[in-house]
Formats: C-alpha cells, sequence, structure tokens
C-alpha cells in the first residue's frame, strides 16, 4: 500500500519561497508518476506539477511555469516540490499524488492518481 506524508507548508510573504517534501513508501516507485495538487477552499483540485521517478521527465501547469519545480530524492523516497515568487493566489493545500505510469503528460487531473497524502497548507499573504 502506498504512504504519502506531506511537509513543509506554512505561511510566507509575497514573493517568497517555500519548499515542500513528499515521503513515499510501501512500494519501490520507480515507475510511478508523482504529482502535487492544491486545492483551494470551493475549489476543485488543481494539478501543480508531476514527474516520472524513473526518467525525470516533468510537466507544470502554466500557472507555475518558472516558479515552482518538482524533483525527486531517489535515496530518501521523496518527492520536492520547490515554490518560488509566491503569490497569494498560490494560497492552497498541496497535496502530493501518486501513480503507476509512464508517460508523465497523461497526467494532468486528480482522476489519474489513485494514492494521496493528507495536504499541507500554504498560505502565502500580501
Amino acid at each position: 500500500q502506498v504512504q504519502l506524508v506531506e511537509s513543509g507548508g506554512g505561511l510566507v510573504q509575497a514573493g517568497g519561497s517555500l519548499r515542500l517534501s513528499c515521503a513515499a513508501s510501501g512500494r519501490t516507485f520507480s515507475r510511478y508518476i508523482m504529482g502535487w495538487f492544491r486545492q483551494a477552499p470551493g475549489k476543485r483540485r488543481d494539478f501543480v506539477a508531476a514527474i516520472s521517478w524513473s526518467g525525470g521527465s516533468t510537466n507544470y501547469a502554466d500557472s507555475v511555469k518558472g516558479r515552482f519545480t518538482i524533483s525527486t530524492d531517489n535515496a530518501k523516497n521523496t518527492v520536492h516540490l520547490q515554490m518560488n515568487s509566491l503569490k497569494p493566489e498560490d494560497t492552497a493545500v498541496y497535496y502530493c499524488a501518486a501513480s503507476f505510469g509512464a508517460n508523465v503528460r497523461d497526467y494532468t487531473d486528480y482522476v489519474d492518481f489513485g494514492s494521496w497524502g493528507q495536504g499541507t497548507q500554504v498560505t502565502v499573504s500580501s
């Protein structure tokens, strides 16, 4: 059973940075796609970024391109989301997700992922 545990959320001023981490366990993740999603109150869960654990291919939502970077630490089975130049509209609960798969560009909707973490709150003040 896949287990995902997020950490690193918090309160930051606009223009600041945060680094989210997702510790993954329960599987060998070499053939998995790992993703980050976010959900603001009253809104749907939106795609942020995804990475292919084996090849390192990445995909980003247009709203975060150039500001966020997704990466993996294979030795620690951890996925990171480095978030720079944060804006108030980035405020949301951020979720880590995992799915067995190959092409990172096929995994951009929350229904594409079967395993989820509990989420971590990110609040960006103006």
